[in-house]
């Protein structure tokens, strides 16, 4: 038997080094050379023939095995040998049975050198893309600030330092402006796999959780669970209605958000360039809760229908533009910020109902199906 084509004890020792630093086992390296160094063999002897190659995990020595089938009659010299011959190496073989018999390649040595270098690479450059993966997947739900590298209409692309943040339209406030080298925060929304296995971190400035994480930082109470969000609903870049809730009842939620003279929820309105917010007092009972919610409208009485989720609400006629708000802006954040369907109407709208019960209404009505993205 011939000493195989290549001692490499410095390999070993540079697979063991990298075990010890990167955690890549060294059995799985030596596995990723072995099978590119079939690869390999192929390429450069133009072989069709079956191979195995084999390196030894103490000394890195590489064996290179040409397969072929025990046969009666030999079709294909490539791939297959005579039972005949086979037997003169063992009498144990019959016919079916793979013989393995070890070649010596020339310059196999400078090629499984190569080869093994780029298997090496590649390994590493998997391994530091799965521990940013993964690193960065454990940051899901987290705001992070990076630089921006490129801004159009349809994506915008953040330099996170590790990695790229990508900010697609959808997720972009549409009243911000993105210039090239200006710093920004975002919203962690999901890490991704890339097509070339390149970690890609989708980042959101427009999701609701971006304002509950903004509160989160500037609010220690929100931090520390002394007063608790309940649900975001948001317009992003217009306005956005944020329920807390503290069971401490000395402590008061909507004060403590709002910061003396309102400098708390400034540093957030600062954040998202003058998108107002609405702090309201969650209420288990969901009258008050509505009612609420329609801030800063004034409300006569909220009538409730528990099964179906439905309020009736109504509100002095001088009120009920400020009720529905801009395109029913300040009705629907309410809507999906209590999950209920509200209908608004005036006092006088309210009495004209009650006194025509038959008559077909012409009044203006929102009644709006929460999103179940936007109600935590």
């Amino acid at each position: 038997m011939k000493e195989p084509a290549i001692d490499n004890k410095e390999l070993i020792l540079a697979l063991e080094e990298l075990e010890k630093e990167k955690g890549i086992k060294k059995e799985y390296l030596l596995e990723s050379i072995e099978t590119a160094l079939v690869t390999a063999y192929k390429r450069n002897f133009d072989s069709l023939e079956n191979v195995k190659v084999q390196m030894d995990q103490q000394t890195g020595a590489t064996h290179v095995y040409s397969l072929k089938e025990v046969v009666k009659r030999v079709m294909d010299k490539e791939t297959q040998i005579n039972l005949k011959e086979a037997q003169k190496m063992d009498p144990n073989f019959k016919e079916g049975d793979m013989v393995e018999i070890e070649i010596v390649p020339r310059d196999f040595g400078r090629i499984a050198a190569q080869t093994a270098k780029q298997v090496i690479i590649q390994k590493l450059r998997e391994a530091e893309r799965e521990i940013i993966f993964t690193e960065f997947n454990d940051r899901k739900g987290e705001i992070v600030s990076g630089l921006i590298q490129k801004a159009d209409r349809n994506i915008v692309v953040m330099d996170l330092g590790k990695l790229e943040g990508v900010m697609p339209s959808k997720e972009q406030i549409p009243t911000e402006h993105y210039r090239v080298n200006g710093k920004i925060k975002g919203y962690v929304l999901e890490v991704e796999k890339g097509a070339k296995g390149a970690p890609q971190v989708i980042v959101s400035r427009s999701h609701p959780d971006f304002v509950r994480k903004l509160l989160e930082f500037e609010i220690p109470e929100i931090y520390e669970g002394v007063i608790e969000i309940k649900s975001v609903s948001r317009d992003a870049g217009y306005r956005s209605k944020v329920a807390v809730y503290s069971p401490d009842p000395n402590i008061d939620p909507v004060g403590s958000c709002v910061g003396q003279k309102g400098v708390r929820i400034q540093n957030v309105i600062n954040e998202l360039n003058g998108e107002k917010i609405d702090v309201i007092e969650w209420n288990e009972d969901p009258s008050i809760y509505i009612a609420s919610s329609l801030l800063p409208a004034q409300i006569l009485a909220v009538d409730i229908k528990e099964e179906d989720k439905f309020a009736q609400v109504i509100v002095p006629d001088d009120q009920l533009s400020l009720a529905i708000g801009k395109s029913g802006q300040n009705a629907r954040l309410a809507a999906r910020l209590t999950n209920w369907k509200i209908d608004i109407k005036s006092e006088t709208q309210f009495r004209e109902m009650l006194m025509n019960p038959q008559k077909e209404e012409i009044v203006e009505e929102v009644v709006e199906t929460p999103n179940e993205e936007e109600t935590k």
